[in-house]
């Protein structure tokens, strides 16, 4: 079967086309990129070498927006790990788990929340909300980030509240563990683990990947049909292109491996090893 025989959606075959292989036709006629950031663009502190230069090659061409789960910093820290690597990247072509949240906290009138959450996301979130009011006094919700400060003391707090039938429980994203060159680590899903073991309790909302919210306003911006997410992870990234009906650009960069693939009900679009490999001829 070709590759412009199969159908986005169709079952997988009994092996995944090796990378660089397209699934799906080439990336001609993209113009929205939505990349992953950790796994996708770099590994910890380390480039993608490949993405990297795919992004600066494309630059001037193509519309880049840069989405990531990672609740651990504000965007100020994005801004100036994707300059480091030579990326000029703007406030505005970052995407967060933040964005979805700061609508839900005013659409719900919570003006007292206490997070779960390190000192650099606090003030990136005091900055997006500046009417919420961060503290356990008086706490209408319970807002679980990726907290890389995390004390048994703000476990105290926050089981204590989330005790109360009446305050609402959210977390930022679903992530069960960061991507790390020397091994995962526990992210936002491993913390709801806890939790829930400790008090009996999931979140009443989960934002950030998969939820198409976390786009913001680009798929009315951009017709779909030109818009591709890239990223690591089928549970996230691949799981949040599938939901919006955007085309998908699986990287194995980071987390993924080719088998996944056979678990899969919808193949990826395409399947690269990283974003380098969408050379001048396929785009």
């Amino acid at each position: 079967m070709s590759s412009s025989d199969r159908k986005r959606g169709s079952t997988p075959p009994a092996e995944p086309p090796g990378p660089g292989g397209a699934m799906h036709g080439s990336v001609l006629g993209k113009r929205c990129f939505v990349l992953d950031l950790d796994g996708t663009v770099y590994l910890g502190n380390r480039p993608v070498k490949g993405a990297v230069e795919f992004i600066r090659r494309r630059w001037d061409d193509c519309d880049f927006y840069f989405l990531s789960n990672n609740t651990s910093r504000g965007p100020a820290a994005y801004i100036k790990k994707l300059r480091s690597m030579g990326i000029p990247a703007e406030a505005g072509q970052l995407l967060s788990p933040t964005l979805p949240l700061a609508a839900y906290l005013r659409k719900s009138g919570i003006e007292r929340a206490y997070l779960v959450g390190n000192r650099d996301y606090g003030a990136a979130l005091a900055e997006a909300v500046p009417e919420l009011r961060l503290g356990p006094e008086d706490a209408q919700a319970v807002i679980l980030s990726y907290d890389t400060e995390l004390t048994y003391e703000k476990l105290r707090i926050s089981a204590h509240l989330l005790q109360k039938p009446e305050t609402v429980y959210l977390a930022t994203h679903p992530d069960p563990v960061c991507p790390d060159p020397a091994g995962p680590l526990p992210d936002v899903g491993s913390f709801i683990a806890l939790y829930e073991k400790a008090v009996g309790r999931l979140p009443d909302r989960i934002f950030g990947k998969p939820d198409p919210a976390v786009l913001g306003p680009l798929p009315s911006l951009y017709p779909r049909e030109a818009m591709v997410i890239a990223g690591d992870r089928l549970s996230t990234d691949k799981k949040l292109a599938d939901n919006a009906g955007i085309d998908f650009i699986l990287v194995l960069s980071g987390e993924a491996k080719e088998e996944d693939l056979l678990g899969e009900e919808r193949l990826p679009w395409r399947m690269v090893r990283d974003l380098g490999e969408l050379g001048e001829d396929g785009i």
